[in-house]
């Protein structure tokens, strides 16, 4: 008998051993499905959004935190955690939600193909975000059992361009004093420091530091004599928060450092947003609300309190204030002190966060800005409706200097903007739109749809209509252009599954522009963006597309003909082909060939070419894995460059523009210390075969070659 029980003893042992390095293992796929699911989706987005300093750490970290946590699909009250996934549209969540109600709990994920819209690629990826058990998680939790639970993390990165620039050059004080913006003030180091108390989406109080390259950390007391400014010690930017969400009748409560996202985006929005993209979902954005701030965008985020109150099951109130100081150029009149803010003129907003020089220092804060708003809300699964109103007020007298095309631009110290939002979820139509009003009686209307026609047909429209006076610094809805003002457009995308293993996404924009532009000196131009997609998935090994888009925008003639304005169109198309090839568990490949061709006028074509080769290696039993890129690319200029999504340490991401004539190597390293304990390295290098500097400005390098190194320390406990 006892030898029988040691018997049994140890194969339950062993079958235990075995079933938790199943779920190692398990865990190990799923991070890479997450951080592949992360990548693709930025890369998605950074496609069209062509910004090489985009901010894409919210959406990587409400995805880890799922990640960490998983989504427990059974549980009755999930409708904003997979709202946040930005997965899945709301007709996908409604259909799982009435699924649920009436055929009861899920047993098993892959129950989710008995979901209307739920297809087999979808299911992919949520799984690493969702699970399926009889463990119940409560949204609202007590601050007890939230603060219990939550962990720490600690980020220190540190970033340096190793080849000598300009701006570090030895410079005599007579030349520095001709003009301030001739040298750096610090050193080419770029520090950031974060650290984070965190529980999900429900609780973060965290605290943000950074320095930017050619900032002071020590402060220039040789600059201070010359110029009687005083300079920074420490970071340059310090940003701080705590969040709390669903306790009690409190549903968000955001102090410090904030964002606020509301209704599509027109009346009030913080931080990044999206718009089109070849995934037609993002044509509708998903509003989180009030959320914490741990981005390091220096001007685009709130300082102050905000909150969420809960009225019965359906209401809901919000409240925030926000006062800061942003980045302006300032001219004060003659004979007169700059401290006198009733005689300041604005002459322009900075958003760069770059203080670098004494005439960017000149800049830092020198602006008070005073944000005030309020929202009243009717959520319900299929039904959302919010009215809002928001005030903004800039101390001093702000009068900017307004080209003949901006004339309608926002050009005093106050402003209020009323706005009203909708979605609704009819059937399988999924109904959204926005109508927003400025102080001035400028007006701004969107309205749109998502639709799912047939389980293999998605589909996508949206008209808006901007008005050229619309004045709303804070608004980021869907648009051709970077501001909501002066645009008409229709959009109209398609999604269709022609199988298991094909699929063809497609969209296309028409626009027009009723008054004049920047570098478009006429009004009523238009233009068109379109974009079709073919797509190869027969496995979870192997996935490649092929993708072309087309865009046509009016823009003033290089060529001086007269006094009177020429306007020419500008013709920008692009070839991508990229495949995507998993060897093993641990071996991923990426191939791309991309070409694209620039004509403006009857200028001749210009056209560019880049060619890379990814290699991710993510062994499941080894603490090292690494991200390898060779890339080759020839462009015949700035105007025929090429935007590719690069991967990075932790919460760093690189969208760089590949121009000129060369190549472009990185390698990115992990090394798992011990648990909670990681250790990232970048090293990265652009080579030009056709240029003997690199850069401008106070960026110039002397040479063919730029190389920079990424140090990360990462704790997690």
């Amino acid at each position: 008998m006892k030898l029988g029980l040691k018997i049994v003893i140890l194969f339950l042992c062993i079958a235990s051993i075995q079933n938790l390095h199943a779920q190692s293992q398990r865990k190990l796929e799923y991070e890479a499905q997450k951080n592949l699911i992360i990548e693709q989706s930025i890369e998605v987005l950074a496609a069209n959004l062509e910004d090489e300093n985009a901010d894409f750490t919210t959406l990587f970290d409400v995805l880890s935190s799922y990640f960490d946590k998983p989504i427990n699909l059974n549980n009755k009250e999930i409708l904003e955690d997979l709202k946040q996934l930005t997965i899945l549209s709301d007709y996908q969540i409604n259909n799982l939600i009435e699924h649920i109600n009436k055929n009861g709990n899920l047993m098993s994920i892959y129950e989710l193909q008995a979901v209307p819209g739920w297809d087999v690629q979808t299911i992919r990826n949520v799984m690493p975000f969702v699970t399926v058990n009889a463990e119940f998680y409560s949204p609202k939790a007590s601050p007890k059992e939230l603060f219990n639970n939550a962990t720490n993390e600690l980020f220190i990165r540190y970033t340096r361009v190793l080849e000598p620039t300009k701006g570090y050059d030895e410079i005599s004080d007579e030349d520095w004093l001709k003009s301030n913006n001739k040298h750096y003030l610090g050193s080419p180091d770029k520090l950031y420091m974060r650290y984070r108390f965190k529980y999900l989406t429900n609780l973060s109080i965290g605290i943000t530091a950074e320095k930017d390259a050619g900032e002071t950390f020590f402060g220039n007391k040789r600059a201070e004599n010359l110029f009687g400014i005083k300079t920074q010690k420490g970071f340059d930017f310090y940003s701080a928060h705590f969040f709390i969400k669903n306790v009690g009748f409190v549903k968000q409560l955001a102090v410090g450092d904030f964002q606020a996202q509301y209704g599509q985006g027109l009346t009030f929005w913080s931080g990044l947003a999206f718009g089109k993209s070849i995934n037609i979902l993002t044509a509708k954005k998903n509003a989180r609300g009030l959320r914490p701030y741990t981005s390091v965008d220096e001007n685009s985020f709130l300082r102050g309190a905000g909150a969420t109150i809960g009225i019965g099951k359906n209401l809901e109130f919000t409240a925030f204030g926000s006062r800061k100081q942003i980045d302006a150029n300032l001219i004060p009149p003659e004979n007169d002190s700059i401290d006198n803010l009733d005689n300041i003129t604005v002459s322009s907003f900075q958003a760069t966060g770059q203080h670098a020089t004494v005439g960017e220092l000149a800049d830092k804060d020198a602006l008070t800005e005073t944000i005030t708003g309020a929202r009243a809300a009717f959520n319900s699964r299929k039904l959302n409706i919010g009215i809002m109103g928001v005030n903004t007020i800039f101390d001093g007298n702000v009068k900017r200097i307004l080209q003949p095309y901006a004339q309608f631009q926002l050009n005093t110290n106050q402003n209020t903007v009323v706005g009203a939002d909708y979605s609704l979820i009819l059937k399988n139509f999924n109904f959204f739109g926005e109508g927003s009003r400025s102080a001035n009686g400028g007006t701004a209307f969107m309205s749109g749809f998502l639709a799912s026609l047939t389980p293999t047909f998605s589909l996508v429209g949206l008209y808006r209509n901007y008005g050229k006076d619309f004045q709303n610094r804070k608004s980021v809805a869907f648009a051709e252009s970077s501001q909501n003002v002066n645009e008409k457009g229709l959009f109209l995308g398609a999604d269709a599954k022609l199988n298991k293993a094909w699929t063809i996404s497609t969209y296309f924009d028409q626009f027009e522009f009723p008054w004049m532009r920047y570098q478009t000196d006429k009004p009523n131009t238009n233009g068109f963006d379109g974009v079709f997609q073919l797509r190869y998935k027969p496995s979870r090994s192997l996935d490649m597309y092929v993708r072309y888009r087309g865009r046509n925008k009016p823009i003033n003639t290089d060529a001086q003909v007269s006094d009177i304005p020429n306007i020419v169109e500008v013709d920008k198309d692009s070839y991508k082909f990229n495949v995507i090839f998993k060897v093993s568990k641990s071996l991923r490949l990426q191939s791309r060939i991309e070409y694209n061709t620039y004509k403006r006028g009857g200028s001749e074509q210009e056209s560019g070419f880049l060619l890379f080769q990814d290699i991710n290696f993510k062994p499941l039993s080894s603490p090292f894995s690494f991200s390898f890129r060779y890339a080759i690319f020839d462009t015949d200029s700035y105007n025929s460059r090429i935007y590719a999504y690069e991967n990075d340490v932790l919460y760093y991401f690189g969208i760089p523009s590949y121009s000129g004539r060369g190549t472009r190597t990185y390698l990115t390293a992990r090394y798992k210390v011990r648990k909670g304990v990681d250790f990232w390295l970048r090293y990265a290098q652009w080579f030009y075969n056709n240029s003997d500097t690199i850069g401008s400005g106070l960026n110039t390098i002397e040479g063919n070659r730029k190389s920079e190194i990424r140090a990360l320390l990462v704790f997690k406990f």
